[in-house]
């Protein structure tokens, strides 16, 4: 007997141009799905969970055959829209500050180097380049004395973590950024820089290498049992006993956890490549990464390699619970990206953005993924709560664990968790959450 169709509600659809997709080699043309198949595995999404679960499964299952189908081209969707960070200490969009009881942000670590350590070995296993990945650290940057102080709390609490940390002066920060806009500046070393297209593009070409079928441009329209589990996209079909969701905010599009996602876009840009000249007059380290003292500050990136030396800004939430953008956000938004801009880089006056997006974030209130069996056969790794890179590829490789019977600490933990809890009525949501986003980037001030 068939279950009831399983229509998926929404497809994916990603604002503006992503400029780290748009600055690489066009990729070959898409392997679109054409026929009706049979495989042992299914993974729904070619992102950093998606990607991570078809690569451990080789691990796990070497002779299966697993297929991953895409909506859009890899790289072209939220991993290849983020600001290219793979964060492990404690970094909580929905948070007041990165303060919290040592033991939950020992954990929370712990899970986060988990995921950071299976990039960096499916990075050295597909051999992607430095630019592609690098475990090089990143900076907490303070533009005011409340960011300062914002920063020396963060440090005490890391202290008390036992984890390396320093403190950078005001100096040091200019010598490294080329502005003297920050006046303090915290360095931690576990944090990886990526290229985000780059990086999922890389991993994705080394699976398909390994006899994984990726197929891109191949939504999935409906997801129903019949026995197993089938996959109907708009050209083809996938029948397997198990399938692995790793689809984020659109877990709900598959019919999951109605009422308890909260679906935020962010938004950023990328300048033309800089002149020779431009580059000098700025000065400063050829590539650096910089998150702001306040969470919802800017995010600066200086970028030099494939594509030219560029700077890529980073700021604005907003509440988006359709996961879609009404017209002209983006550029709307870009109005706050250039006033950033041009605070920090007044010596660059006259230089443009070439490119801007938005990207999607999903998040829980209590701050907990997605993590876990969701029916027989069918696993979950969703709902990355704003720190998909690293948070995804954990999740990706716990779900292919979980789904082949193989237990680890991180497992234990995930599936300890307690489910996102049910968000108020939706207007209630869409009022408080609009409020409270405005809110805490008035309140951010010189930080954004």
């Amino acid at each position: 007997m068939t279950d009831q169709v399983g229509i998926v509600s929404r497809l994916p659809k990603d604002p503006g141009v992503s400029g780290w997709a748009a600055i690489l080699p066009d990729p070959p043309p898409p392997r679109v799905l054409e026929d009706e198949i049979t495989a042992e595995w299914l993974v729904i999404g070619a992102g950093f969970a998606g990607l991570a679960a078809a690569h451990r499964l080789t691990q796990l299952c070497p002779g299966d055959r697993i297929v991953v189908l895409d909506a859009t081209r890899v790289g072209g969707g939220p991993a290849g829209r983020n600001s290219g960070f793979m964060i492990d200490l404690p970094h909580d969009l929905a948070s007041d500050d990165y303060g919290g009881a040592v033991e939950a942000d020992q954990a929370q670590t712990r899970g986060n180097r988990c995921g950071i350590a299976f990039a960096a070995e499916m990075a050295a296993a597909y051999g992607l380049s430095p630019e592609a990945f690098s475990q090089s650290g990143k900076i907490n940057g303070a533009a005011s004395a409340k960011g300062h102080r914002h920063n020396l709390d963060y440090a005490r609490h890391l202290g008390a973590m036992g984890e390396a940390h320093e403190m950078l002066d005001a100096a040091q920060m200019r010598a490294m950024t080329g502005t003297d806009y920050y006046v303090s500046g915290l360095r931690t070393p576990g944090a990886a820089m990526i290229q985000p297209a780059m990086f999922v593009r890389g991993v994705a070409a080394g699976l398909a290498s390994n006899r994984v079928a990726i197929h891109e441009n191949t939504p999935v329209t409906s997801l129903t049992r019949d026995g197993d589990w089938v996959a109907v996209t708009p050209r083809g079909r996938v029948r397997a006993p198990k399938v692995i969701l790793a689809v984020n905010g659109h877990l709900q599009s598959f019919g999951h956890m109605a009422g308890r996602l909260i679906h935020v876009h962010t938004y950023a840009a990328m300048t033309r490549a800089l002149s020779e000249g431009e580059a000098a007059r700025l000065g400063g380290d050829p590539s650096w990464g910089l998150t702001p003292a306040d969470p919802v500050g800017t995010t600066v990136r200086r970028i030099s390699g494939t594509g030219g030396d560029r700077i890529v800004i980073r700021n604005r939430f907003t509440y988006d619970p359709t996961m879609e953008l009404p017209q002209g956000r983006v550029e709307a938004v870009g109005r706050d990206q250039d006033r950033a801009f041009a605070a920090r880089f007044p010596m660059l006056k006259g230089v443009g953005m070439e490119y801007r997006w938005g990207g999607r974030l999903c998040l829980s209130r209590n701050n907990v993924q997605v993590i876990g069996a969701l029916e027989p056969g069918l696993f979950s790794a969703c709902c990355q709560n704003g720190l998909g890179t690293a948070k995804g590829t954990l999740a990706g490789l716990l779900a292919a664990e979980l789904a082949n019977g193989v237990g680890s600490p991180e497992l234990d933990a995930a599936l300890a968790a307690p489910a996102p809890t049910r968000l108020p009525p939706a207007l209630v949501t869409r009022i408080g959450a609009a409020a409270r986003l405005r809110w805490d980037a008035f309140r951010a001030g010189r930080e954004y």
